[in-house]
Parts: C-alpha cells; structure tokens; sequence
C-alpha cells in the first residue's frame, strides 16, 4: 500500500470513528403529552403585553415601547419537571438571548422587578453559531453558578464544587453545521436525576451531571424566557413533554 493511499485510510478511519462517537437523540415515543395548544396561552402565564400567540406558535416579543422590567418569563402552569423528556422547537432574532427553564422555581417574594421571575436551570437560546456563547449550554438563571455547563461538554460538577469536563461532543465546525440560523431549531432535553442531557437538531451537545449538594436541582417548574435588554424576539412550537420513571 503506497503512503497516500495508506494515509487517506487512516483519515477515513478517523472520520468513521468521530461519527460513531456521535450521539443521536433517541426516538421520540408516542406517549409525549403536547402542552401548548397552537391557539392561545392556556395553561401557561406570562406578561401579557410580550407574549402571545401568532400563526400557531409562542411568540414573545419585546420592543423600544414594549420593554421587560428584568428577565421576565412564561410559566407553564400544569405541571413540573423532575425525571423528563422535553421537545420543542424554537427560533430567535439576533438581538438578544432567550432561555427554557426546567426544574425552576418562580419566585414570588422579596422586591422583584416583575411577577414572572424564575430561577433555576437554563437551556440558552441564541441565534449565533460561534462557541461558547450559542443556544444549548446551561446557564444558572438567578443563581450563583453562571454558565454551569457550555456545549460541547460531557462533565461533573462535584460535590466538591468543582467542575470536571471529561469529553467533547462537539467542536466549533461542528456546531456551525449544525445550527440553523433565522430558521427553527429543534431541541430535545432529558434530565434524569442528576444527569441532565441536551440535543440540537438530533445531535447531543451537551451531557451533564450534578452531584453539588447543595445547588443541584432535581424538581421545579417549567418556563420560557424574554431577556431584558435590547429588542428582541423568540417563537417556541411543538411543545411536548413526558415524566420519566
């Protein structure tokens, strides 16, 4: 075997191996429940000037004369999120950031700049593909620990406090391929006891666990973000969900 020939294997063997590596959403089973109805905001509740329904779809919007006191939320109301899968689908303007919140908490004490704060684990939204600061990573909303996970990242935050990364998912090329700017994404998120699994469009980008003893989150409310800032738009659709045994 001549060395280009011996040297084309060997990358064709390293590309067959990164995509084995590679981790597929699983299959969506037939017993996910829909919680929005394509019609109006029943059984969720939120600012009512920034959130509505547009041509079957969620869709929160704040502009120069319609602006958010703070981070400002769209709560589902008939449930919560412990063991679970959740899919959806989202899309966003460029502006500023969005969030989905699972195993939160609403706070309703203390001096708030308005009614629908939420606290807890954070799904990013955001409509940009440079790493680290794209849709997918968890964020801390409200809490002490920032960007507790980026994507990309299969790691442990410990009960020591420390985070330990112990594999990459996914690398820049791959998530600028993957993502789909001004266009609907789709997200898969499952969370079983402290391990907590994210997917863009099918792929996972993100796998964590949290064993802190004191921050982990293992149960609380569901809910869906407008960022205060500049302008900015998010749409959400095809929103499922299914408790996990």
């Amino acid at each position: 075997m001549s060395r280009c020939v011996l040297l084309v294997a060997l990358v064709l063997c390293a590309r067959a191996a990164v995509a084995a590596d590679v981790q597929s959403a699983p299959a969506e089973s037939a017993d996910m429940k829909c919680i929005f109805n394509g019609k109006d905001l029943t059984g969720w509740d939120g600012d009512p000037n920034l959130w509505s329904v547009k041509d079957g779809v969620i869709h929160g919007e704040t502009t120069p004369d319609k602006v958010a006191s703070g981070n400002t939320f769209l709560i589902w109301k008939d449930g919560v999120t412990k063991d679970f899968e959740l899919r959806l689908a989202f899309r966003s303007s460029a502006a500023n950031n969005s969030g989905i919140q699972y195993r939160s908490k609403h706070i309703t004490d203390g001096k708030l700049r308005n009614q629908w704060v939420v606290r807890g684990y954070q799904h990013e939204i955001r409509n940009e593909v440079n790493l680290p600061s794209v849709s997918g990573f968890i964020y801390d909303e409200g809490g002490k620990r920032g960007r507790i996970c980026l994507v990309g990242e299969k790691a442990t935050w410990g009960a020591d406090g420390k985070k330990t990364v112990t594999d990459t998912l996914i690398d820049a090329d791959g998530y600028k391929s993957l993502f789909k700017l001004d266009d609907w994404n789709q997200v898969v998120i499952i969370a079983k006891g402290p391990r907590i699994q994210h997917y863009l469009n099918g792929r996972l980008v993100l796998d964590f666990t949290d064993l802190d003893p004191q921050l982990a989150l293992r149960e609380g409310i569901l809910a869906l973000q407008l960022h205060a800032g500049k302008p900015f738009w998010v749409e959400f659709k095809d929103i499922r969900i299914k408790a996990l045994e």
